[in-house]
């Protein structure tokens, strides 16, 4: 059984190879130098993004990128969106014969607005089998072995039951599908509808405004991924309800936080800086809109955090003008 690989040695990358090591196969881990792959190979943990997380006996660091690719089977990219195409561009000299690559990236791409799936074929063609790994998912909680389900989606079906295979075991399901662009979409949006509800929630406004931006934001993720050509019932599965429900009530969410550190009147730089890592929603909030207006999608709740966060508009006002739009039907 050759290895699967997994690029990037943040938390989630992090927490996908101990899990992928956690049935025994063996599994192969890179990081860049600023991740010190020496040190966690020394230590056998990563204490700067997943304290506390064992390492398999089956995990293994590899600093060296080519030398990880050319040992792998299957490749698991975890990296933000914004820095995808550029890892695959990076990867494509280097990819064995076979090759299939997935990853857990989620969101739009910034300059083009294109998922993925689509950055992917763009840069290595259609040949190679391509997958995404997506769902209600905390590292921490992965790390830690507590009882979690994702979707791994992929057109190859084949592809898609390799990789659950290869992650499903103990508490860990995952469960496959071919809609990969309903998954992709429910990664793509859940994050700024979470930035919604740290607001809400930042600025006392309750349970009940809390579920009615979940609900909302549920009824706008359903109206984009349907123009783009996502199955309704998959925005309803894991990819979609699942991690909007959990990145708008738990404060693991760093754009649930990003959400509440702005509520409290922090400048936007500072309550970036306190959340230490990447904030996706902020830079989803733009693709996410650029993407709705092409396609003629109402988005309400995401139009108004792209004001917060882009045109500097009050939280109160912009609040009060989404509450105070006319009535119109619920479907």
């Amino acid at each position: 059984m050759r290895p699967i690989v997994v690029l990037g040695a943040g938390s989630w990358g992090t927490a996908l190879a101990i899990q992928f090591a956690r049935g025994g196969g063996p599994t192969v881990l890179w990081g860049r130098a600023e991740d010190e792959p020496e040190l966690l190979a020394r230590t056998r943990r990563n204490e700067r993004y997943l304290p506390g997380a064992e390492f398999p006996r089956a995990l293994a660091i590899e600093p060296d990128l080519a030398r990880a690719v050319a040992g792998g089977e299957d490749l698991v990219l975890a990296v933000p969106s914004g820095v995808l195409r550029q890892m695959l561009q990076q990867l494509k000299p280097m990819l064995r014969p076979g090759a299939r690559i997935a990853w857990a990236s989620k969101g739009f791409e910034l300059a083009t607005g294109k998922l993925p799936h689509q950055v992917a074929q763009e840069v290595l063609g259609a040949s190679v089998p391509v997958a995404v790994l997506s769902g209600p998912t905390f590292a921490r909680e992965v790390g830690q072995g507590l009882p979690t389900a994702i979707a791994v989606a992929s057109p190859d079906e084949a592809f898609a039951l390799a990789l659950a295979q290869r992650i499903s075991s103990g508490a860990f399901r995952a469960y496959t599908q071919t809609d990969i662009v309903g998954v992709e979409i429910g990664g793509a949006v859940k994050n700024v509808i979470a930035i919604a509800a740290g607001v809400s929630d930042g600025l006392g406004y309750g349970s009940n405004s809390r579920v009615f931006l979940i609900t909302r934001g549920l009824a706008e993720l359903v109206r984009l991924g349907v123009a783009l050509g996502a199955k309704p019932e998959t925005l309803m599965g894991l990819a979609g309800l699942g991690d909007l429900v959990l990145t708008c009530t738990d404060d693991q969410s760093r754009n649930r936080r990003f959400g509440r550190a702005l509520a409290a009147g922090k400048p936007m730089d500072a309550a970036i800086a306190e959340i230490g890592q990447v904030v996706e929603g902020y830079h989803a909030a733009k693709a996410v809109r650029a993407v709705a207006k092409k396609h003629g999608v109402e988005m309400p709740i995401c139009e108004h955090v792209y004001r917060v966060l882009h045109e500097g508009a009050p939280i109160r006002e912009v609040i009060e003008s989404l509450l105070q739009r006319g009535v119109t039907p619920e479907n």
